[in-house]
């Protein structure tokens, strides 16, 4: 059974799913497989410590006690920021990554959040699927995140 849980981002299971997640993206980066170092580096240069309360939250979908995916929200000014969006490939197309956008979008109505933006790649072609199926629509940049080249917003309501 699948579960949707909020945990600190320096949690075992949290740091397991960040690294896959890292590993994932950094491979895509260079076209091959990202070594060890490469990883850790990574994982240094983009810290996830922000992804918990006050300042965002952090969520997992949990199976059979592994984190199966997971997904960061960072709290700023009047919006909110998706950030580390990531199902494990064994566990995609079964509906883990709407999960946790669901649980993402509700806790940032229910912190007055209106705009939830987030930056990717449009190499992440599945990503990229995944938000504009659930209507985030493409912007301006609002960052000068230099391995982006997407931008998209959804308003949440409240």
């Amino acid at each position: 059974m699948l579960t949707i849980e909020t945990t600190d981002p320096s949690a075992a299971t949290a740091q397991d799913v960040l690294r896959a997640y890292t590993t994932e993206v950094a491979s895509r980066w260079y076209g091959r497989t990202a070594t060890e170092d490469e990883v850790d580096r990574a994982l240094a240069d983009e810290p996830s410590d922000d992804l918990r309360a006050p300042t965002g939250a952090f969520f997992v979908a949990v199976e059979d006690d592994r984190a199966v995916g997971c997904v960061g929200v960072r709290w700023r000014s009047g919006s909110a920021e998706l950030t580390k969006v990531f199902t494990r490939p064994e566990h995609r197309g079964r509906g883990v990554a709407m999960r946790l956008l669901d649980a993402a979008e509700r806790a940032c109505r229910a912190n007055g959040v209106d705009v939830v933006r987030l930056d990717t790649r449009a190499e992440l072609a599945e990503a990229c699927a995944l938000y504009e199926r659930r209507g985030y629509e493409r912007v301006d940049p609002f960052n000068d995140e230099p391995y982006s080249d997407r931008w998209y917003a959804k308003q949440v309501g409240r």
